[in-house]
């Protein structure tokens, strides 16, 4: 098997990248929702329970897309698959214990697993953004914007958590904005293929005399 896209089906890449798009787009409304209608909630158990419902979705629809993402990241880069899947359980898993935290009433968990979360989420995919650009999956000006913003997510998380408040709604922004953009990119053009690295190409060739 070469080290390229061209052994995962065209079918596939393209239903990868729909899924991956629409659970992005899932996971926004998921945690924000959630979020507001859990720390809204007061005394009102059944809304409570309804924003954690929601808030715990979205930790599964964060595992979901780094698990679909490994195929496409892999035969580019197995460690950066690996360091990308390990992203997404992180937050996921800080995301889960912040939800659960508010069931008990304890907001001040939440906020700092949140932090954590968004901290750990910004230097994870900075691999992942310099893949992107490496490779070409989506247009370079893309992966960027994702760099800068998953850039600006960890700085604007790491200050909240030293006390600066906003900083974390601040940093929040572009890598938001990316999010949205990646998302919807991926439903409506999906990635690029690329062909077999050269090395594997000149591998294949026949001995010159």
């Amino acid at each position: 098997m070469n080290g390229s896209q061209d052994s995962i089906p065209t079918m596939t890449m393209r239903t990868i990248a729909r899924t991956v798009g629409a659970l992005l787009l899932a996971a926004f409304v998921l945690y924000g929702v959630g979020n507001a209608i859990a720390t809204g909630a007061a005394d009102d158990s059944a809304l409570l329970t309804l924003g954690v419902s929601m808030m715990l979705a979205n930790s599964v629809a964060v595992v979901a897309i780094g698990a679909l993402l490994v195929p496409v990241l892999r035969p580019h880069s197995p460690l950066v698959a690996r360091i990308y899947l390990a992203t997404r359980v992180f937050e996921a898993t800080f995301l889960s214990v912040g939800a659960i935290a508010l069931l008990v009433g304890s907001g001040a968990v939440n906020f700092t697993a949140y932090n954590i979360a968004m901290a750990g989420l910004g230097v994870g995919s900075l691999f992942f953004c310099a893949l992107l650009y490496r490779t070409r999956l989506v247009p370079r000006f893309l992966a960027v914007w994702g760099f800068a913003g998953y850039a600006a997510f960890a700085v604007g998380s790491l200050f909240e958590l030293a006390g600066v408040a906003g900083a974390g709604i601040i940093g929040a922004v572009p890598g938001g904005l990316f999010e949205i953009f990646f998302a919807l990119w991926l439903i409506v053009r999906g990635f690029t293929r690329q062909p077999a690295p050269a090395r594997t190409v000149m591998a294949s060739e026949p001995a010159r005399p």
